[in-house]
């Protein structure tokens, strides 16, 4: 049976390929691809099991059976509504607050904060010269859009809009830049922490962090 598998940040540097064809037994699950994946690339089995995997966009249990053309995607360790409307933006460029402000104003909103992710000159003492992040771009934004919807579902906000960077990043560089505007400044607070704290968990968003003599992708880690 031939498929194709996708790889992301730390798994596609051990592959050395964004995409590779694969010939796999017929009724094979993508945990069980994960395995044969791991004894043609052995640097693949010195790293985490994948978060998650997805098949044509889709995440899926390890279980999952594949069909003829499907395609697996990787999903490495992440680095990790209701009244109103949600956004969700990736962007290669510098982020753009002024506007990101302007998408969540509401004149039945008494509170608007704003949270800002911004890259930090330190790794655990030691100094770091950029950051590099890359993205499953279909399904981050669609991640996004839930985390967004599901924090406008369980506070009375008015809107929620959030924007990642991706590519390298400089030190001082806003990284990550989410909105949240809402009649009362309490549930503005609480949806925009849910918001960030979700986002860093579960969204397939990757960060590498480099320094001299140096690089990790987070989440990668022994």
């Amino acid at each position: 049976m031939n498929i194709s598998v996708r790889a992301f940040a730390v798994y596609r540097e051990a592959i050395g390929a964004k995409q590779v064809a694969l010939d796999v037994a017929s009724g094979a699950t993508a945990g069980q691809v994960w395995d044969v994946l791991r004894g043609r690339y052995p640097t693949l089995g010195r790293l985490p099991r994948p978060f998650a995997f997805a098949i044509n966009d889709t995440y899926v249990p390890p279980e999952t059976v594949l069909r003829e053309r499907d395609e697996l995607v990787l999903i490495p360790p992440i680095s990790g509504g209701a009244e109103g409307g949600t956004r969700a933006m990736l962007v290669t460029g510098p982020i753009d607050v002024t506007g990101l402000l302007e998408q969540v104003r509401d004149p039945q909103a008494g509170a608007v904060v704003l949270f800002l992710g911004t890259v930090r000159d330190n790794r655990r003492g030691v100094r770091v010269d950029h950051l590099e992040y890359e993205a499953y771009q279909a399904m981050a934004l669609r991640e996004m859009e839930r985390v967004a919807a599901e924090a406008a579902q369980r506070w009375p906000v008015r809107h929620v809009a959030m924007v990642h960077r991706l590519g390298v990043l400089q030190v001082g560089d806003i990284s990550v830049a989410i909105a949240v505007s809402a009649p009362h400044r309490k549930d503005a607070f609480e949806a925009g922490r849910f918001a960030i704290d979700a986002l860093k968990q579960t969204v397939p968003i990757w960060k590498k962090e480099v320094w001299e003599g140096g690089e990790v992708w987070v989440g990668s880690e022994p």
